[in-house]
């Protein structure tokens, strides 16, 4: 009732307003409902989708990757939009369904892309001046480990199944100097979504596991976060083919040279290319062709008997 008495009262204080709104001292505008004009609303191209293989985490993939993409956005005309895949299988996924126009991977996931009808059309030149990369086997700098023969009965970390740096060229060089995995007592990849290679360095540094495979280079990006020097590299795998930019199947070959075209003009003695390439952590962008990645197919083929089943 109480309710109903204040309802009452408010509508009384306002009846006056609604007066006074129609009252005439204004004019009246009529509305003819009878004219119709129809309105179209312009609709925007879908952005071309750019990938980083979330072998970090999304805060240093689109740290990495913005100014590249906003230089192939302006150097081509054409719109672009980085996404972000929780996984590689994901990333994967992604691609077969076409939500994924422009993959940058490593070269063991590119195989499955490739699978899927994408085309691979440039590799990076990396830090080091090279278009190669390897894989690298870490211990702690405290570790009784000093060789791979050492390794056996130990814990190993690895970065993911479909990882090249942070698995697959490790397990290569383990299973070339006898070491397989049956020998380990316990072998684990890196949890949860991104930030996997980060996690393997982390999971070493605490003494979780004795030993961890990363790729080239991760180690550079936790020199601010941990102290490196309690860090050791045991060994470092042989090169292989560098990360490769791919296509999905049915992407515009016109637009794919475009975007290849723009990548191979960066010029590291440039400045402002300099900043790009160096934040991307590359030092330049070359053509590359599906043969280039041969190697990786023969290792995968000479390992995928004696790795039992971790090989994805």
């Amino acid at each position: 009732m109480r309710f109903k008495v204040i309802y009452f009262m408010w509508a009384l204080l306002l009846l006056p307003l609604s007066f006074w709104g129609c009252s005439n001292e204004e004019d009246s505008i009529r509305v003819d409902f009878s004219k119709r004009a129809e309105m179209t609303v312009p609709v925007q191209k879908d952005a071309i989708t750019y990938a980083y293989l979330p072998q970090y985490s999304h805060a240093i993939s689109y740290g990495r990757h913005k100014l590249l993409i906003e230089y192939l956005s302006k150097a081509t005309g054409m719109a672009f939009r980085q996404v972000y895949p929780n996984t590689f299988d994901e990333h994967v996924e992604m691609v077969k369904r076409g939500e994924i126009d422009i993959s940058f991977s490593n070269p063991l996931i590119y195989l499955r892309l490739a699978k899927l009808g994408a085309r691979a059309f440039a590799r990076i030149v990396e830090p080091s001046g090279k278009p190669t990369f390897s894989g690298e086997i870490i211990c702690r700098a405290d570790s009784p480990i000093k060789t791979l023969l050492d390794c056996r009965g130990k814990r190993w970390i690895a970065v993911d199944r479909s990882s090249a740096g942070g698995f697959l060229y490790p397990l290569g060089m383990f299973l070339e100097n006898g070491v397989t995995p049956k020998d380990f007592s316990d072998i684990e990849f890196a949890p949860g979504p991104g930030g996997k290679q980060e996690k393997v360095v982390l999971a070493v540094f605490a003494g979780a596991f004795d030993v961890g495979s990363i790729r080239q280079g991760t180690l550079d990006l936790l020199k601010d976060k941990i102290d490196l020097d309690r860090i050791r590299v045991l060994q470092r795998t042989r090169p292989y083919p560098s990360w490769v930019y791919s296509h999905r199947k049915g992407f515009s070959e016109e637009q794919a040279k475009r975007i290849a075209g723009a990548m191979f003009a960066l010029d590291i003695r440039r400045p402002d290319d300099a900043v790009i390439l160096n934040t991307a952590g590359m030092r330049g962008i070359i053509p590359a062709k599906d043969e280039d990645y041969d190697p990786v197919r023969r290792l995968v083929d000479r390992i995928r008997e004696q790795d039992g089943g971790l090989m994805p």
